[in-house]
């Protein structure tokens, strides 16, 4: 898929470092034995100071200095030796780095030498056209417990993104201290916005003539992700900044309302969706026999699909300006922004409005904050705002069904950018009826419990995304070995399989499966005990945590349905059957029951869940729902052998 590039290169170029963390500045070298012993509990690493110091100059130019020492306990800490500095040669000159390791007395045993530091690109393997650089410093020949220690400064001429302080960013990491400090000039005000902090908040200070905004934390044990939380940097102590004006190269914009900043977007990209005359004929008259406006759409979106391919641009403030309409028709690819403005120009064509749309994608990303406008977004789709209905289109996947937008960029906030402005709005949730798996199994048995099945289930909306990219993006002998992975049966064989998918608005896959399963069934004597529940068996309780801290977060709607048809081997008849099962929580309900007929067993199963995030407290009795689903998903048949 593809990244936003104005994120990768603009939240770096402003200073944001991508590694330990920002810290408070001390003196001296780093005994290990000074660490107070909370700081060592549970932690791979402990952050014994770290100083950001980001500093505006004027609307047009900033500098952030960083300062940070971390001691590595073990070997599992090791990326923390690891420093990357991003920037972009368009905004951005990264002064000398310097880096010191010390061994567990605080004695020096290495220092960084220039030689030792590496400038690559930063995204060379999706990028045609780049200005992304990374640095890269890094003590190899590590012996634990040591500490590392580094410090640079950089300048940017770019001030559209301010930094966020996360000083513990990361499972198994304490921090001794670590501080904050923003300087603000006289008439630039700065925006922040607080997040988990435990200890004091913002103290502002008065400097010749601006303010000096400053954070500082102390002493935090080391944090391990709970399961079933929302993401760890939700839950961490963070900071996010951002400007209220700003200054990009030449163009100047401001962030204090969303309708303020999608404004300076939309006039940065405008008059760009212009195509040449032959591109625009031939669009025309590709639409010519649509039915309505939703067929005129499907029409354009899919010659896009069949005749672009996703390249990123990445060049300075390229990452915020899309290639032209006409460039893209004549060349036949472009990044993210090209892409979408590109099929906005087409859809302009046949008299259709839709807007360019910047989002935050991706499933491990933090939400973007409604109530703070700022440059929180990593990518750009397209909005088309029909009168009965609304499409959303993700120009850059060839393989993408149409309208959909999945698990990479639905149900969070985007800025939809309009000639009146900026307007955050959501995109598209999936109800659990969106979210199926529907699955029917024919399960012939023989004599000792062995079998063979015919398998098809059926995946849809959220629940189909995975298998959609193996279907598209492996090859048949990859889908296979995908396939055994994650078929839950103890032991069999794939005879055969296919995988096709189904490209309507909630877009499905259906999975084919021909097996022989071995050990089906065990026999005892003249009976043969049976745990009807093929494929679909759940066998891990969540966890215990002692003292959870986070909510309960489960993230997607879903119902899974069964039904597991057994045909009896000859001779052979049901004695037992266990009674219906169902019960529900306020995660969920299921259901399971066995009937039988003569030689016929069938097995039925549903369950669904909603997603929602819960107090930390119904933590417990989200165990005793997967407790009670584990059990019942291990129900048994008896059936024996009548002959005997």
């Amino acid at each position: 898929m593809t990244p936003f590039p104005m994120i990768h290169k603009l939240l770096l170029a402003a200073g944001l470092l991508l590694g330990p963390a920002l810290l408070h500045a001390a003196d001296g070298n780093y005994p290990v034995g000074s660490i107070p012993a909370a700081l060592t509990e549970k932690a791979n690493a402990v952050v014994r100071m770290h100083q950001t110091t980001y500093t505006v100059k004027h609307l047009g130019e900033a500098t952030v200095h960083i300062r940070y020492a971390v001691t590595l306990l073990n070997a599992q800490a090791k990326k923390q030796a690891y420093l990357t500095i991003f920037y972009d040669t368009s905004f951005d000159k990264v002064g000398a780095i310097q880096g010191t390791m010390y061994d567990e007395w605080g004695q020096v045993i290495e220092k960084i030498k220039k030689s030792d530091i590496q400038d690559v690109s930063a995204i060379s393997n999706i990028s045609l056209f780049e200005s992304s650089r990374v640095k890269i410093a890094e003590f190899k020949h590590l012996q634990y417990p040591c500490t590392v220690e580094f410090e640079y400064e950089s300048t940017s001429n770019t001030t559209i993104s301010y930094p966020t302080w996360d000083p513990q960013d990361e499972e198994y990491l304490a921090v001794e201290q670590a501080s904050f400090n923003v300087v603000m000039p006289a008439g630039l005000e700065l925006r922040y916005k607080e997040q988990n902090l435990p200890q004091t908040k913002v103290n502002i200070q008065s400097t010749g003539g601006g303010k000096t905004y400053t954070w500082a934390l102390k002493g935090l044990p080391a944090l391990v992700k709970e399961p079933y939380s929302p993401l760890f940097r939700e839950v961490t102590p963070a900071v996010y900044t951002a400007p209220t004006e700003f200054q990009m190269g030449n163009n100047k914009g401001s962030m204090k309302t969303w309708e303020a900043f999608g404004k300076w977007d939309y006039e940065l990209n405008a008059n760009r969706d212009v195509l040449p005359e032959e591109a625009r004929q031939k669009v025309i008259k590709l639409t010519a026999d649509a039915k309505d406006p939703v067929d005129k759409v499907r029409k354009v979106y899919e010659y896009l699909q069949g005749h672009t391919r996703y390249v990123s641009i990445q060049l300075g403030i390229g990452g915020l300006q899309t290639f032209e309409a006409k460039t893209v028709a004549e060349k036949g690819y472009g990044d993210c922004k090209a892409l979408s403005n590109y099929t906005m120009a087409m859809l302009k064509a046949v008299g259709i409005q839709s807007y360019c749309t910047a989002i935050m994608a991706g499933d491990d990303r933090p939400p973007t904050p409604a109530d703070f406008p700022s440059m929180h977004f990593n990518h750009v789709i397209l909005c088309v705002p029909l009168q009965k209905d609304t499409i959303w289109l993700e120009c850059t996947d060839q393989a993408k069904p149409f309208g959909y937008m999945g698990s990479f960029t639905g149900d969070r906030y985007a800025l939809l950018t309009t000639p009146a402005g900026g307007k955050l709005v959501r995109t598209p949730a999936y109800k659990a009826t969106d979210n199926l798996q529907q699955r029917r199994v024919e399960v012939t048995m023989d004599a000792n419990g062995d079998a063979t099945a015919e398998a098809v289930s059926v995946y849809t909306g959220l629940q189909q995304d995975d298998i959609s990219y193996v279907t598209h993006n492996f090859s048949p002998e990859d889908q296979k070995k995908w396939i055994y992975k994650r078929t839950n049966i103890p032991s069999f064989e794939i005879n055969k399989f296919s995988l096709a998918q189904q490209k309507t608005r909630i877009p499905a896959v259906t999975e084919k499966l021909s097996l022989t399963v071995r050990k089906c069934a065990s026999r005892s004597g003249t009976r043969v005990f049976l745990a009807p529940n093929l494929m679909s068996g759940w066998s891990q309780v969540p966890p215990a945590v002692q003292n959870r801290r986070t909510e309960v977060e489960l993230d997607m709607d879903f119902i899974d349905t069964d039904t597991v048809t057994y045909h009896l081997p000859k001779g052979f008849g049901v004695e037992f059957v266990p009674e219906k099962v169902e019960f529900s929580s306020k995660f969920g309900t299921y259901s399971a029951s066995v009937t039988a007929t003569n030689d016929l067993l069938t097995y039925t199963r549903r369950i669904s869940m909603k997603k929602g995030r819960y107090p930390a407290a119904a933590y417990t009795e989200l165990q005793d729902f997967y407790r009670k689903v584990v059990k019942a998903d291990k129900m048994q048949v008896v059936f024996v052998n009548k002959g005997t």
